[in-house]
């Protein structure tokens, strides 16, 4: 049985290659990068890994895997509802080895890891479309 990190970590989910290719791009792309372009790069991951689990089928799915994380926030509409899956975007900040909490020029703190959760809870919203 896979212990409580490696389970609660994209990789289990889309994979040893593929998972390392994503720390690599943000361990380049991060430190220089800005968060409205990196959070929904990171989202489009987030969505991959998504139809990832989704393929696995909800059923073979464990509890509080990282796949059940993904496949939960499915169901939800707030990205503050959402902190387990936030977990996992932190996990791959760490495991890239940079910083995902950032200080604006107005010395006001924010982070690429939660812009990142927002952009994929909204990645089908497009308000243009509404009537």
């Amino acid at each position: 049985m896979a212990d409580k990190k490696t389970k609660k970590s994209l990789k289990t989910v889309v994979g040893q290659e593929t998972y390392a290719v994503w720390v690599d791009m943000l361990r380049r792309l991060v430190p220089e990068g800005r968060t409205h372009r990196l959070a929904p790069m990171i989202a489009g991951m987030l969505q991959y890994a998504c139809l990832i689990a989704d393929e696995q089928g909800r059923d073979e799915v464990e509890e509080g895997s990282a796949a059940s994380i993904l496949l939960d926030s499915e169901e939800m509409g707030d990205p503050e509802d959402a902190p387990e899956l936030l977990g996992l975007v932190v996990q791959l900040f760490k495991d890239a080895k940079v910083k995902y909490k950032r200080v604006s020029r107005q010395d006001e703190g924010y982070s690429v890891a939660e812009s990142a959760v927002d952009e994929y809870m909204r990645w089908f919203d497009m308000p243009w479309e509404s009537d």
